[in-house]
C-alpha cells in the first residue's frame, strides 16, 4: 500500500483537538466509526497498519524452495469488496468540552483508531513489552481450532497474550479437516505458497493458509494427512501410524513460514523467536541448528522448548532416522536407547529417536508449565527418561504457571450461569449451589459442603483414591459430584455409586462445557488428587469462582495453592489445601479439614475463597514472564550454531 494512503488512513482516524488559548486544557471526546483496511493477496482479514521495515531477503538452503507453479486449491474464498474512500471527518471543527481533563493527564491517554468507535483508553489497561520482538509458537493444537488438552488452551491463549503486549506473533499447527472440525477455519485464506519438504523418501507439497485475528497471525500447514476422521493424534484403534511424518512436516513448515510468508505486507524474517511446544514441534530447533545456520540463515533467532507433559516424547524406531531428512552426524542429537526392561525381547536393542530430547539438546532455554514441574521432571520420578540430561541443563531450565482466559472463566460474566457474583458481592454463589444441586436432582442443602471433582477418569487424576474413600465420606453429612469420562471401569463405578447414594452422589459421564462451568461455580470445594500435574488448569479456575481447592501437592498444583494458616503474622492465608504424600489418609484429613473451616469457621471461609478470587492467574502476567525468558535467550549466541 502506498504511504500516502497509510498516511491518509492516519490522519483520518487520529486528529487532535484545537485547545483555545488562555483556556484550561481539554479534550474532545471524539466518537467516530473509523475503518482502516489492509488488504491482502486471496483474503479479506484486517490488521493494523504498519512500515514495512528494510528486511534482507535470506538466502534459503537449497533442499527448500518456493515452488513455481501454485496448486488449484480445494476451496478459496472469495476475495473482500474494496472498502470505500474515507469520507471526511471534520473532526477539526467539533469543539472540545470534556470536563475533569488537567494537563497532567492528556499525556496519559491514547487514541484507538479500529473497526470500532474510538475510545480514550488509559495506558495502564495493558502493560507493553520494553523490547518487542517476532515469536513463532509451533504447535500441534490450538484453541479454538483444534484442542484435546491444555496445550490447545496455551496455544490459543498466551499468543494473544503476547501480541496485545506489542510483540508480532505468528502460531504454526496442522490445517486439521477431519469432518468435525472443518468449520473452525472456514475464515482462513489460502496463501499461493507452498513448499516441497524432502523428507520419507521423497518430496512432500505443503500449502499454507492463514487467518488474521486478535491480532495473531494463526498460520496454518495443510497436507492431505491433516484429512483423515478421528481426533488429532488418533482414532478408536489408537495412535496414527505416521504421526512422525505428519509433525516432521509440520516443523519444517513452521520454519520456512517467517522467511517466505509476507502477512501484512511483510515477511517475519530470520530474527525470531521459536516457541515450540511438546514433541510435536520438537524437531524445530534440531532444524535451525542442522539445516539453517550451516548455510547463514536464523543466526540471530533462538529456540525456547515449552514442556506440557514429559510423558509424550515422539519416540520411534531408530531405524526412521534417515526419514527425517537429517544429515547424518545429528543422530547423537535424536538417538534414545531404552532400559533393558522396556525392550520388547531379548534381541530388542532398544535403539529409537526421541523428537523432544532433540529439542532438549538443540534449544536455547526450556520452560516447563510450572517451577515445581522444572524441578520434578529432573528427578528420576518425574523425568521420564530425560531426567538426566534436563539435570545438565538446569541453568536454563524455567518454570512458568499457565494463565487462565477471563473472558471465558469469570463469575461476573459467565454465560453458563445462572446468576453472577464477583469478590466483592458473593452472593450469586449461594443462588448458583443451589441451582446445581436442582440440575443434578439432588435435595437443596445450602449449609451442607458440595464437593467436587472435574477431569479424566483415569489412574493419573486419582480416580482410584476418590472411589475408596467414598464409603467414608458418604458417612458424612455432604454431597459429591464428578463429571469426566475415561477409564470403562471409573465410568462404571460412577454409575453403580450414584444409584447407592441418590441424595448424596452425582456422576455425570462424559463432558460437557456448560455443566463444567457450573460444578466450578456452585461446588464449595474442588478435589484434585492427582498424582502428577505439570500445571493443572481446573484449580485456578476453581479459585477464580471462590470455589476452595483440596489437592495432591505435586507440580503446578502446590506452586498455584497455597495451605491455608489461620495463625499467619498478618493474618489468615492461603487459598486451599494441598496434602502430600498421595495416600487416602492424607486426601481425608485434608477434605475433613476443609469441611470443618467450612461449618465452624465462616469468615475464614470467606476469606479464603476472596484470596482465591483475588489471585493474578492471567495470561497477561504469564507473558511477562515469558518475555524474560525471551530475553535471557537473545543475550547469548544460540546454543547450537
Amino acid at each position: 500500500m502506498a504511504t500516502a494512503a497509510g498516511m491518509g488512513i492516519g490522519a483520518a482516524c487520529l486528529v487532535a483537538p484545537q485547545v483555545r488559548p488562555g483556556r484550561r486544557l481539554r479534550l474532545q471526546r471524539v466518537r467516530r466509526r473509523c475503518v482502516a483496511e489492509l488488504s491482502r493477496d486471496g483474503g479479506s482479514a484486517q490488521r493494523p497498519l504498519a512500515p514495512a521495515p528494510l528486511v534482507k531477503q535470506p538466502v534459503l538452503p537449497t533442499f527448500l524452495v518456493p515452488t513455481s507453479t501454485p496448486p488449484t486449491p480445494t476451496q478459496s474464498p472469495a476475495p473482500a469488496p474494496t472498502p470505500p474512500p474515507l469520507p471526511d471527518s471534520g473532526v477539526g471543527e467539533i469543539e472540545p468540552d470534556l470536563e475533569g481533563l488537567t494537563e497532567d493527564s492528556i499525556d496519559k491517554t491514547i487514541f484507538v483508531a479500529s473497526e470500532q468507535e474510538s475510545e480514550i483508553m488509559d495506558v495502564k489497561e495493558q502493560a507493553q513489552a520494553k523490547v518487542t520482538r517476532s515469536v513463532v509458537f509451533v504447535t500441534g493444537e490450538a484453541s479454538p481450532y483444534a484442542k484435546s488438552g491444555g496445550l490447545g488452551d496455551v496455544c490459543g491463549s498466551l499468543p494473544i497474550a503476547l501480541a496485545l503486549r506489542g510483540h508480532r506473533v505468528m502460531v504454526v499447527m496442522p490445517r486439521y479437516m477431519n469432518g468435525a472440525l472443518n468449520k473452525n477455519f472456514a475464515n482462513a485464506f489460502y496463501t499461493e505458497k507452498h513448499i516441497k519438504i524432502p523428507c520419507f523418501g521423497g518430496e512432500h507439497e505443503v500449502t499454507f493458509f492463514h487467518e488474521y485475528r486478535d491480532s495473531v497471525d494463526w498460520v496454518f500447514v495443510d497436507h492431505p494427512s491433516y484429512h483423515r476422521p478421528g481426533n488429532l493424534y488418533g482414532d478408536n484403534f489408537g495412535a496414527f501410524g505416521d504421526n512422525q511424518f505428519r509433525y516432521t512436516l509440520l516443523c519444517y513448515a513452521a520454519c520456512e513460514a517467517p522467511l517466505i510468508l509476507e502477512l501484512g505486507g511483510y515477511i517475519y524474517g530470520q530474527k525470531c523467536m521459536f516457541v515450540v511446544n511438546d514433541w510435536h514441534a520438537s524437531l524445530v530447533p534440531v532444524l535451525l541448528a542442522a539445516k539453517y545456520r550451516p548455510y547463514g540463515v536464523y543466526r540471530d533467532a533462538r529456540s525456547v522448548l515449552v514442556i506440557h507433559n514429559l510423558a509424550h516424547q515422539g519416540v520411534e524406531p531408530a531405524s526412521t532416522y534417515p526419514d527425517l531428512g537429517l544429515p547424518p552426524e545429528w543422530y547423537g542429537a535424536l538417538e534414545w536407547v531404552f532400559p533393558e526392561w522396556a525392550r520388547r525381547h531379548a534381541l530388542d536393542k532398544g535403539e529409537a529417536v526421541n523428537f523432544l530430547k532433540g529439542a532438549v539438546v538443540t534449544a536455547d532455554r526450556i520452560v516447563t508449565v510450572s517451577q515445581g514441574y522444572s524441578w520434578e521432571v529432573t528427578t528420576a520420578e518425574g523425568g521420564q527418561g530425560l531426567n538426566e540430561l534436563l539435570s545438565s541443563r538446569k541453568s536454563v531450565l524455567n518454570g512458568i504457571v499457565n494463565g487462565i482466559d477471563i473472558n471465558d472463566w469469570n463469575p461476573s460474566t459467565d454465560k453458563f450461569l445462572p446468576y453472577h457474583y464477583s469478590v466483592d458481592d458473593l452472593s450469586g454463589k449461594a443462588k448458583c449451589k443451589a441451582e446445581l444441586q436442582k440440575e443434578l436432582g439432588l435435595p437443596i442443602r445450602p449449609n451442607v459442603p458440595l464437593i467436587g471433582f472435574i477431569g479424566r477418569l483415569d489412574y493419573q487424576k486419582g480416580i482410584d483414591l476418590i472411589k475408596l474413600a467414598i464409603p467414608d465420606l458418604m458417612r458424612d453429612n455432604i454431597q459429591f459430584v464428578m463429571l469426566g469420562s475415561g477409564d470403562p471401569g471409573f465410568e462404571g463405578w460412577m454409575r453403580s455409586t450414584e444409584s447407592e447414594y441418590r441424595d448424596k452422589f452425582r456422576g455425570w459421564v462424559g463432558f460437557s462445557v456448560p455443566v463444567s462451568h457450573r460444578i466450578t461455580a456452585g461446588c464449595d470445594i474442588l478435589l484434585m488428587p492427582s498424582r502428577f500435574e505439570p500445571c493443572g488448569l481446573n484449580q485456578l479456575y476453581a479459585m477464580q469462582y471462590g470455589t476452595v481447592p483440596v489437592v495432591h501437592g505435586t507440580g503446578g498444583l502446590r506452586d498455584t495453592v497455597e495451605n491455608f494458616n489461620p495463625f499467619a503474622e498478618k493474618g489468615e492465608q492461603g487459598t486451599g489445601w494441598a496434602f502430600s504424600p498421595l495416600t487416602i489418609e492424607k486426601m481425608l484429613w485434608a477434605l475433613r479439614m476443609a469441611i470443618s473451616t467450612y461449618r465452624e469457621h465462616k469468615s475464614s471461609w470467606e476469606g479464603l475463597m476472596k484470596r482465591g478470587m483475588s489471585s493474578d492467574f492471567t495470561w497477561d502476567h504469564a507473558a511477562s514472564q515469558y518475555e524474560q525468558i525471551f530475553e535471557w535467550a537473545f543475550m547469548d549466541q544460540p546454543y547450537v550454531m
